[in-house]
């Protein structure tokens, strides 16, 4: 089995390939590489391992895997017998689908934009602005989610990568935004809550420091 090395910021996007390492059972190797909740600095070794400075990283041996979607899709490979990226033919193009349309729009369109709004714009009025228009667009997202959702699961009616990533963004909503995400999206708690029992989310939780109410 290769050797496995984790990059991840604690709270970051990088929850979801975290969870789905702690699902596959096999030993790895977690390392912090920043911290977005406090003052902090990348270690001076990481430009080298990933020189767009993000996370997350998965080290397999000698191969660099950086993206989310990349390290998620190399992990459930290590472990194809979970299915961690969907059983069926079909439910794997489903886990895909709704991957990157979170990716795209809820995360880069959306809290991308609340996060950084310096990226979109060097006219330090027009933040807020643009702040106020990614809200949006987020809440919009979640109403999207929330009518998508049938069951605890986003797809094949078990756990994949996909729960783990609406799990990280109902997180952002309630932690940053005090978004009333119980009261507005029920099914989409639902399957947070369902996520928060399994013992790869309650792993990581505690691992990155990330107890709260959801």
């Amino acid at each position: 089995m290769a050797k496995i090395q984790f990059y991840y910021a604690p709270g970051a996007c990088s929850i979801l390939p975290h969870i789905l390492l702690h699902e596959t059972g096999l030993s790895f190797e977690a390392i912090e590489a920043y911290r977005f909740d406090r003052p902090s600095s990348w270690p001076e070794e990481y430009e080298r391992i990933n020189p767009k400075m993000e996370v997350p990283a998965l080290v397999l041996d000698d191969q660099i895997i950086t993206e989310n979607i990349a390290v998620c899709t190399a992990i459930s490979s290590l472990v194809p017998e979970k299915h961690l990226m969907g059983k069926s033919p079909m439910d794997i193009v489903r886990v895909y689908e709704w991957l990157s349309w979170l990716a795209i729009n809820l995360h880069t369109g959306g809290f991308g934009h609340v996060f950084r709004s310096y990226r979109w714009s060097d006219d330090e009025a027009a933040h807020e602005g643009i702040k106020t228009k990614a809200l949006e667009r987020v809440m919009g997202i979640f109403e999207a989610v929330e009518g998508r959702l049938t069951s605890v699961h986003a797809v094949g009616g078990d756990f994949t990568a996909v729960d783990a990533y609406l799990f990280v963004f109902y997180r952002w909503g309630v932690n940053e935004f005090q978004f009333e995400m119980k009261e507005k999206y029920p099914r989409y708690t639902s399957l947070v809550e369902t996520l928060t029992k399994r013992e790869g989310a309650k792993a990581v939780i505690k691992a990155e420091g990330i107890e709260g109410t959801w």
